[in-house]
């Protein structure tokens, strides 16, 4: 490893911290999500979105002398100057990460976000889209769900507390940076969860290739809860059952289904655009 520096580098004439709006609400009593723990990061664009996310907490980066000034000169600003810093060749970086993880010259060490508690969500997601997990716990398909959820301007993305996976390097690379802009409520019961989201108001839609109704026809004027379950299972019996409409996605014959975080770009796009062709 790279000698250890202890002073960040800073650019000369800049004072502008890497920070940026808050990505997260805060609190989460009974959100059934620890908030506490080491998380390591990796990748130019899931790094960045870490040290511009006030409410994450970073505690080192390693990097490229050519990574971070490159990361300093489009931001137009300077590190934190309590984040530990260490330079560090390509090669050198390769060890602190998965096997052939890109991690394109960074790696940060930060704790997990604080919790998010979907009452919070409901009151202040002004009727936008919700996005709901069961039972999907690959982090690459997680990860590229929250950035179609980014994308969308959804208001957050709904797991349960067991069967999601968690923060991780890997899921935040898939993300693009999104962990950082998208809330993500764990709740220890979906059905309960569902239940809530009605009361707020929400047309809860699960997708599933054997829907009656089929999209965008199934899509209504007011707020809308996209319900996504696992490749191959499919939602559970309980979580189906607390949704008010099953539909499937207008896909030909050829193709028995579509990836889960594809279906979910989909469906979110169907909800975006309603009523635009009229």
């Amino acid at each position: 490893m790279a000698k250890r520096e202890d002073t960040a580098p800073t650019k000369p004439e800049r004072s502008k911290p890497m920070r940026g709006r808050a990505g997260r609400m805060q609190g989460g009593r009974g959100s059934g999500r620890a908030s506490t723990g080491a998380v390591r990061l990796w990748g130019r664009h899931a790094v960045e979105a870490a040290l511009t996310n006030p409410a994450r907490s970073a505690k080192k980066l390693w990097g490229t002398r050519e990574a971070i000034q490159a990361m300093l000169d489009d931001h137009d600003a300077e590190l934190p100057p309590s984040l530990a810093v260490e330079y560090a060749q390509a090669a050198d970086l390769a060890r602190l990460v998965a096997r052939d993880a890109p991690h394109q010259g960074l790696v940060l060490d930060c704790l997990a976000l604080e919790d998010v508690a979907l009452q919070d969500v409901l009151e202040s997601a002004e009727g936008r889209t919700l996005v709901v997990l069961d039972s999907v716990t690959d982090p690459h398909n997680v990860g590229a769900i929250l950035r179609s959820c980014a994308a969308f301007d959804v208001a957050a993305l709904i797991t349960q507390d067991r069967n999601a996976p968690l923060e991780s390097g890997t899921l935040a690379k898939a993300a693009s940076g999104a962990l950082e802009v998208v809330p993500w409520v764990r709740v220890v019961n979906l059905a309960r969860a569902l239940e809530l989201m009605a009361e707020a108001g929400y047309w809860r839609i699960g997708l599933d290739g054997e829907g009656s109704a089929v999209f965008p026809s199934a899509v209504p004027s007011g707020p809308v809860a996209l319900v996504l379950g696992a490749e191959g299972e499919g939602l559970r019996h309980n979580v189906a059952q607390h949704c008010d409409a099953i539909a499937r996605l207008p896909i030909a014959s050829a193709v028995e289904s579509l990836n889960v975080s594809n279906a979910a770009a989909i469906a979110l796009y169907a909800v975006a655009t309603r009523g635009e062709a009229g």
